[in-house]
């Protein structure tokens, strides 16, 4: 991994392939998946070659923790952070890998609504907002705007308010019979539009869905991380204040520095070098601790 001039960086993995990175297009905190909380920025990274080896020996129920409130252990981020770890950033990006590569599908037999006649007495909200639905989640459009505009108008949008705004934007300005045109198409960016938009409405659906849906969904992305490439590109993550790019991966411990370069390089010190890895470093301990803490703060509030 070397800073080359004209702004990229050239990788060359061990699988003998290279790649030029022009550092205007890597992840910054204005990017789709950057966010700021705290004073600091958490961005999406691969997961190790590590940490995909050991998932494949996971069991779906094999990381359950029952010391979490029931409640809890119910909620789809509680399910998926239990073996994905991560801040939510990886929960959007797992999912979204998921269901752009098919293993994870809205109208999956176990995401269908059983057929029914009964009605509760008196009515009640969510039975007025989802008696129409078909699936768990809003898969109709229409039905997802809808939803999408009482959960806005009664500020109740839970971790909707964390997705990406050009997510939120493709959703709302695809229509039924856009979405059933894009569906015919044969690409990989249609493929990831309508990824996005199944998510958010993946996320629409989240607080309706019960333990069969949610452990298929865990399952497919247990699967799908398990099918995960080695080959993928590292994330690559600029630190401006230390004129540092720095290759990131995910491990079950949180985020791991594989690579650290200087734009500089030539014009430093070993000292200031190794003082200003040093520095990264412990930014990045202090991430990884205070991940668990959002994690758990976030979570009460997921569902509300």
């Amino acid at each position: 991994m070397k800073w080359g001039s004209n702004l990229k960086i050239n990788l060359e993995l061990s699988n003998d392939s290279s790649y030029i990175l022009d550092v205007d297009q890597l992840p910054h905190s204005d990017k789709e998946f950057g966010e700021r909380l705290r004073g600091y920025t958490y961005y999406p990274a691969n997961l190790s070659e590590e940490f995909i080896e050991q998932l494949k020996e996971i069991k779906i129920e094999a990381k359950r923790d029952t010391t979490q409130k029931q409640s809890y252990d119910k909620t789809l981020w509680s399910a998926l952070h239990d073996f994905i770890g991560g801040e939510w950033p990886h929960f959007m990006n797992t999912i979204l890998y998921a269901i752009e590569r098919g293993y994870l599908d809205l109208k999956a037999p176990l995401m269908k609504r059983p057929e029914t006649d009964w009605e509760p007495s008196p009515k009640t909200e969510s039975y007025k907002r989802t008696r129409k639905w078909d699936y768990y989640v809003p898969v109709n459009q229409r039905h997802a705007h809808d939803e999408y505009e009482i959960r806005k108008e009664n500020n109740n949008l839970g971790g909707l308010k964390y997705v990406p705004k050009n997510f939120i934007d493709l959703f709302l300005d695809t229509g039924n019979w856009k979405y059933r045109r894009m569906q015919k198409k044969d690409d990989k960016e249609t493929e990831r539009k309508l990824a996005k938009i199944d998510m958010v409405k993946l996320l629409l659906g989240a607080k309706y869905l019960s333990m069969p849906q949610i452990q298929y969904i865990k399952s497919m992305v247990l699967k799908a991380m398990n099918d995960y490439s080695k080959e993928e590109l590292p994330s690559i993550i600029i630190f401006d204040n230390f004129n540092a790019a720095v290759a990131m991966s995910l491990n079950e411990s949180g985020y791991k520095i594989d690579k650290v370069i200087f734009n500089d390089t030539d014009e430093i010190t070993t000292e200031i070098k190794e003082e200003r890895t040093n520095r990264i470093k412990a930014i990045v301990d202090n991430i990884n601790e205070v991940n668990k803490e959002i994690f758990k703060k976030r979570l009460k509030k997921y569902y509300e």
